[in-house]
């Protein structure tokens, strides 16, 4: 792609890695993942939200690696992942327990941060055996379970089918976003963020969204359009803590609210006054200290007690 994928100064430009790795998901798909930080240090896996990459981390991925492994990976078509024919639930839920295990040793536990589309995937993965053998807690930021175009508030009509109908056409909309102008900044920042999202992170968003290619960001749309993980929750019963925006037009924070009361094991719901869509860059501070406070309260202590 010519155009710029993402910023390359500042605090959200994606710090290089310490190494590069591939897994290869249940049907082939091949992932792009990143480790950062000390190989023996405890570990944390990122994993991004819809039309965006790993460069969504990079202020968490900067901050955390000083003390923590930091595994971060390109959702299948995203980023350095290449396109795949299949795009559902399930394979998020597959591309993740890939993931999990190329980058752990058997056995060995990580907190898992997911945003948006990837909050999505650790709900549709919470069942299985190998998210249960990695995980040892979860949080969840700015994502919902079911229901997203009908409770989405991009298009200001009043609750109803014509409002469905039409932010269903615009999310999942084929057209090209092309380059990063004036104009398209504002309506990325209406769309995905709060009304006082400084400029650097508006820019920075931009980046990483237009890089997604048109026809992923449709497929995608569409799986999010029938999402309906509600029953999914009673599987995810390690500890997890909830985050939303209360200006999120995307995920309105009535999803958060929604999640935290219907988690087996919620230990926190944070909402953010001001802060829209795009969380980790809106609120950076507040994202990883949530991420510190878990990896603090449960992975140290989940691994202390592996040890003989």
């Amino acid at each position: 792609m010519s155009r710029l994928t993402h910023v390359i100064s500042g605090p959200y430009a994606p710090p290089a890695a310490r190494r590069e790795l591939v897994a290869a998901s249940a049907d082939g798909s091949r992932l792009h993942v990143e480790v950062h930080g000390e190989e023996d240090a405890p570990a944390v896996v990122l994993a991004h939200g819809w039309t965006c990459s790993t460069a969504f981390w990079a202020a968490q991925i900067r901050e955390l690696a000083r003390d923590h492994r930091v595994i971060a990976y390109d959702q299948r078509g995203h980023g350095r992942s290449p396109a795949a024919r299949t795009h559902s639930t399930t394979a998020l839920a597959d591309d993740l327990v890939a993931v999990l295990g190329a980058a752990l040793a058997p056995g060995e536990r990580a907190v898992l941060a997911g945003h948006s589309m990837d909050g999505m995937t650790i709900m549709a993965a919470a069942g299985r055996p190998e998210f249960a053998e990695h995980t040892a807690a979860a949080l969840l930021c700015s994502t919902g379970s079911s229901g997203l175009v009908a409770q989405a508030l991009v298009v200001p009509l009043r609750a109803g089918r014509a409002r469905t109908r039409i932010t269903g056409a615009v999310l999942g909309s084929r057209a090209p976003l092309g380059p990063v102008t004036p104009i398209a900044r504002t309506v990325l920042k209406y769309a995905t963020m709060g009304p006082g999202s400084a400029p650097d992170r508006v820019e920075a968003c931009a980046r990483i969204v237009h890089a997604c290619p048109s026809a992923v960001r449709h497929a995608w749309s569409e799986v999010l359009a029938g999402l309906d993980l509600d029953a999914n929750l009673a599987a995810l019963t390690v500890p997890t803590a909830v985050i939303g925006g209360t200006s999120d037009r995307l995920t309105p924070v009535a999803h958060a609210r929604a999640l935290a009361a219907a988690l087996p094991h919620c230990v926190g719901l944070t909402e953010l006054t001001g802060m829209g869509h795009m969380t980790p860059i809106e609120a950076p501070e507040a994202v990883t200290g949530a991420v510190r406070e878990l990896t603090a309260r449960y992975l140290d202590t989940t691994e202390k007690e592996k040890t003989p």
